[in-house]
């Protein structure tokens, strides 16, 4: 077992991919007139591609064009202080031809905001880390719990 700096448990890369695959939403972080921005969304992770659906107009679909963006997606139990975190950073693209366009719809990402979501999103995940957060007893040690997933 690996650990980071701060003592976290680092994820295996396929362990890292299992865990982004099965979380419902994640957060992308991009620029947004010079500023941070995060935005939550609903993703499907297709390989190691991230697969966004939002509105044309979007501010979005907007800020994203050919941008490095940033991903992450967690699942976090408070009462037991366990979990995990997986963050991936990339270049993000909107997808114009149309056959990918029809892969994409074939894809089981449900839209969970209302209105037209008609525009897809791609970030390769270039980069990405993780970490598996266990919950300490008293004696300081970590007794792994097992991430849901």
């Amino acid at each position: 077992m690996q650990l980071d700096s701060p003592g976290l448990q680092v994820l295996t890369r396929e362990e890292r991919l299992d865990l982004l695959s099965a979380a419902p939403i994640g957060r992308i972080v991009f620029t947004d007139h010079a500023l941070p921005a995060v935005q939550p969304v609903n993703f499907h992770l297709n390989g190691q591609a991230i697969v966004i659906r939002t509105a044309i107009g979007s501010k979005l679909a907007a800020a994203t064009r050919r941008a490095v963006v940033a991903f992450e997606a967690d699942e976090i139990d408070p009462e037991l202080h366990t979990g995990w975190s997986v963050t991936a950073v990339g270049q993000a693209r909107a997808v114009t031809d149309p056959a990918e366009i029809d892969l994409l719809a074939a894809l089981p990402l449900t839209i969970w905001a209302p209105g037209s979501r008609d525009h897809y999103i791609v970030v390769e995940a270039e980069h990405i880390s993780g970490c598996l957060i266990t919950a300490t007893h008293s004696s300081g040690s970590a007794t792994p719990q097992p991430a849901r997933g």
